[in-house]
């Protein structure tokens, strides 16, 4: 399928997603929206696709946010109604294989909500990172101001949605709210060696991992507890595990299959 505001790109078990509106610094559009969600439910059914990484084409932004042009005229039951169709950042909030976001620029509002809903958030030292959407008389619409306080804190959260400030990829490493940063030039290859290391892995140990891992965010502790048990007596039902357990045992790699 060919995309517009999008491009692909594959190397081994990682698969790239590209925004592509250089021009616009990446705003994301309805377009984009529908492509991302489109290709993220091709990247589910591709076996050879073991993690996905989210970037910005160009040298400036990762996602400068959304398109505001199509807020213009918007009508409160539009937007209502956008809701109620396929929602992006429920969309890779749901994905089940492991979404790394690569942050290269500018990473502002809905951009900053993107990379919230991914599981790892890789960060050059050039990324600024925001909500700013206080500024223009709005809040928050892609679960910013839920997911943010989990990751930051209430304070920093509080503090970044309600002053609309931008802060550096440094600043946003020292509060939690990404996991490396690293020198502009060392962006992808510290990127590509963290997905390559996770889709060497057994492909099922990994799904269920992440579902375990999301789980501590949203049950009880005795429920979670419980739920990682469960999970955990089901992977001893796949030729990985015994794979794994031999090949540790001979002293060896392991070559797994994902089954």
């Amino acid at each position: 399928m060919a995309y517009e505001t999008i491009l692909l790109e594959r190397q081994g078990g990682v698969a790239f997603i590209r925004f592509n509106r250089p021009d616009k610094l990446n705003a994301m559009n309805s377009k984009m929206k529908d492509e991302i969600i489109a290709v993220l439910n091709e990247f589910e059914e591709e076996d050879a696709v073991r993690v996905v990484v989210f970037t910005g084409q160009g040298d400036k932004a990762f996602v400068a946010g959304a398109d505001i042009n199509e807020f213009k005229d918007r009508t409160a039951l539009e937007q209502w109604d956008l809701y109620q169709q396929p929602f992006l950042y429920d969309a890779i909030d749901r994905f089940p294989k492991p979404l790394i976001a690569m942050i290269n620029g500018y990473c502002l509002g809905g951009g900053c909500e993107l990379i919230l809903a991914c599981d790892i958030r890789i960060a050059s030292e050039k990324a600024q990172i925001g909500q700013p959407e206080i500024n223009i008389g709005i809040i928050p619409g892609g679960g910013g101001s839920q997911r943010l306080p989990r990751l930051v804190g209430y304070g920093k959260a509080m503090q970044l949605i309600l002053t609309g400030d931008r802060i550096s990829g440094q600043e946003a490493h020292r509060i939690g709210l990404v996991d490396e940063v690293v020198p502009h030039d060392q962006l992808e290859a510290k990127t590509l060696e963290i997905a390559t290391k996770i889709a060497e892995k057994s492909p099922i140990a990994v799904r269920l991992a992440k579902e375990a891992v999301k789980a501590a965010l949203r049950m009880p502790l005795n429920e979670g507890l419980r739920y990682e048990q469960s999970l955990f007596s089901l992977i001893f039902t796949t030729e990985d595990k015994n794979e794994g357990v031999r090949a540790f045992l001979e002293k060896r790699p392991p070559k797994f299959t994902g089954k």
